[in-house]
């Protein structure tokens, strides 16, 4: 009986009791029915109990159905945060008062199972951005020094060298100029320094046009609106999520024109639009491309979105571009 249902259980142990009961009344009952008597007295009875059953099941149905509408709600619950748990959904109708007890403190345990999931969401990205912060601040400091020696060294040997080495020299210098230039352009991603200077409006725009000038692709930043006052998490979300767009766009988009567009009103909303080749609607929600998995860093993006309390959406499809929202309350 265990594996049946609560309505199932009851419904038999009543049925149960109510033909015992029937019983003992016919067998004390037994010496007031005569043949003809007793039969249309058992035929009564018969009816007497089937009505005394099916009532009992309508009631119990009844009474028993918030539970189920809780059971329910149960089972759809995304513990794992994927999508955001229904806590806010109605209470199961006509419940009991315990019942509605139990409504609560699901609610309430889920609401508590979020908080957690944010508070040490959030902990794991700060730690995150403080390690890029000393790996850029070392990238900075230790290495970009050692290059500037380097090509301090190799601009004073040029002058005393003979002319067979100049050229070979001169290459060299320029390598090392290269490699210096892509260490401070890592060690800005790492750790955006004009988002810290200068705001996030300027930290985009620098973003933007330094994404264009390395890509070749036409890239426009768009602000609109009165710029808001966002707080630090708020606007690290931002940057990091344009960089990740503008990374998967450089790298799988083959797009000509991307449009970043940031505008204040009352939310804040990213737009990051490009009309290259697009991808599947199923990438859109795993970010997992065949043969690629995880390529695109949707879920990253997704879940810095989740834990700032904002939404991310992406639509595309094959061949009609791609565009990426965020939405900040």
């Amino acid at each position: 009986m265990r594996s049946r249902t609560l309505l199932t259980q009851v419904l038999a142990v009543n049925t149960l009791l109510v033909c015992a009961t029937a019983v003992v009344a016919t067998v004390v009952a037994h010496d007031r029915f005569e043949d003809a008597a007793s039969g249309r007295g058992l035929l009564l009875l018969a009816l007497c109990v089937f009505c005394v059953i099916l009532l009992n099941s309508l009631l119990l149905r009844r009474r028993l159905a918030p539970i189920e509408q809780l059971v329910a709600r149960m089972d759809a619950a995304d513990l794992a945060g994927g999508s955001g748990a229904p806590w806010r959904a109605a209470a199961p109708r006509r419940a009991s008062r315990e019942v509605q007890r139990l409504s609560e403190r699901f609610d309430a345990m889920l609401q508590r199972l979020e908080d957690e999931r944010r508070l040490a969401g959030s902990a794991v990205l700060r730690a995150q951005e403080q390690e890029r912060r000393l790996l850029a601040q070392n990238l900075h400091d230790e290495v970009n020094q050692a290059l500037t020696g380097i090509l301090l060294r190799l601009e004073a040997t040029i002058g005393d060298a003979p002319d067979s080495l100049r050229a070979e020299l001169r290459e060299t210098k320029a390598l090392a100029n290269q490699a210096m230039e892509e260490l401070l352009r890592l060690a800005r991603q790492l750790r955006p320094t004009a988002l810290d200077d200068h705001g996030l409006v300027a930290a985009l725009e620098s973003q933007v046009s330094d994404f264009g000038q390395r890509t070749g692709i036409v890239a426009r930043f768009l602000p609109r609106g009165r710029v808001a006052t966002l707080s630090d998490e708020h606007q690290l979300v931002v940057y990091r999520v344009t960089q990740e767009s503008l990374t998967n766009i450089a790298r799988h988009a083959d797009a000509q024109h991307v449009d970043v567009e940031l505008s204040f009103a009352e939310r804040t909303m990213l737009r990051v639009s490009d009309d290259g080749r697009g991808f599947a609607p199923q990438v859109a929600q795993d970010g997992s491309p065949r043969g690629r998995p995880g390529g695109l860093g949707l879920s990253g993006m997704r879940e810095r979105a989740r834990l700032a309390g904002g939404r991310f959406s992406v639509f595309s499809r094959q061949g009609d571009g791609t565009t990426i929202e965020l939405i900040l309350e």
